[in-house]
């Protein structure tokens, strides 16, 4: 008699039954004959070794253990997407692979914490024109993000106090440009499962102002189906190639997402790779079906 298979969707403990946008992959998997369930990925008691794969989905507060995270990924035996994927994607250093390697991104200003950086420092290395963003480097949903205006001299100190907070606790900074396209057309976030592009979605601005608490995992945002254009879906794999080359990752990734902005002469820019636990919005997929797609590459990975 063959064994059923068993897929653990990694969760966090906020999340014990997922979050809504991947609980559908539950039903899915078991119409597949798989047999899933949500698994909170610091959990002490879940036995790994039980699951013929792991797929990391709703892992949304890793961010201020992320050394941790990483290290339980690289206890998982089987893991999508894999260990050496997410230990790579889960510091925003990665844009820098991703410059050297052609694709445009966001120009960057990178603060380490071990460089005791005075707050006349940090203010030498801010924009002196044009709203900019201060967050870390280690992040996810928009936490601890904040946009500011140079000319403003409050909204500056604000900045400085953010990046020296950033700083003290340990945490490295990044501070970019703000791209004012973001106010009129948004971003667009490219949708792949195997390698293979499945849909996109708009999403509106979401920085409005200074890092403020965020009640929740990650902030709200407003979204809707949109069909991503030749020069986006061009960017999109050119981000993933360089991801490979980079993780030595040889097989497609499970699930990726690759988040663009127009910037300048309206080149599709690359603001954000997710290779960890992206929201693929499974809802606004229409015809393009990624929810089944994902589920039937899950159960061909489980064999």
């Amino acid at each position: 008699m063959t064994q059923t298979k068993r897929v653990g969707l990694a969760t966090c403990s906020v999340l014990p039954d997922l979050d809504a946008d991947d609980r559908p992959l539950l039903a899915a998997l078991a119409a597949r004959g798989v047999t899933a369930e949500a698994v909170v990925w610091d959990d002490p008691d879940v036995d790994w070794d039980s699951y013929d794969l792991v797929v990391v989905r709703s892992t949304y507060d890793y961010s201020p253990r992320r050394d941790e995270f990483v290290e339980w990924a690289r206890r998982v035996p089987r893991l999508a997407n894999a260990a050496d994927v997410i230990a790579w994607n889960t510091d925003k250093t990665y844009l820098q692979a991703l410059e050297q390697g052609g694709v445009p991104v966001i120009p960057t200003i990178w603060l380490d914490p071990e460089r005791h950086f005075s707050k006349r420092a940090i203010h030498t290395r801010m924009p002196a024109f044009g709203d900019f963003v201060v967050k870390p480097v280690v992040s996810a949903g928009a936490r601890d993000t904040g946009r500011y205006q140079p000319v403003s001299a409050q909204s500056r100190a604000m900045a400085i106090d953010h990046a020296k907070d950033l700083l003290e606790s340990g945490r490295a900074v990044m501070i970019q440009p703000y791209v004012t396209s973001v106010d009129t057309a948004g971003e667009t976030c490219v949708v792949f499962v195997e390698g293979e592009l499945r849909h996109a979605v708009h999403k509106n601005a979401l920085l409005t102002g200074p890092s403020r608490p965020t009640q929740g995992l990650y902030r709200k945002e407003q979204m809707s189906a949109v069909e991503a254009t030749a020069a986006q879906v061009d960017v999109a794999r050119k981000a993933l190639a360089v991801a490979h080359e980079a993780t030595g990752e040889n097989k497609p990734f499970l699930y990726a997402r690759v988040d663009l902005v127009n910037g300048a002469d309206d080149v599709p820019t690359v603001i954000e790779l997710e290779l960890t636990e992206p929201s693929l919005w499974l809802k606004y997929a229409g015809d393009a079906d990624t929810l089944g797609k994902l589920a039937d590459a899950i159960v061909a990975r489980v064999g």
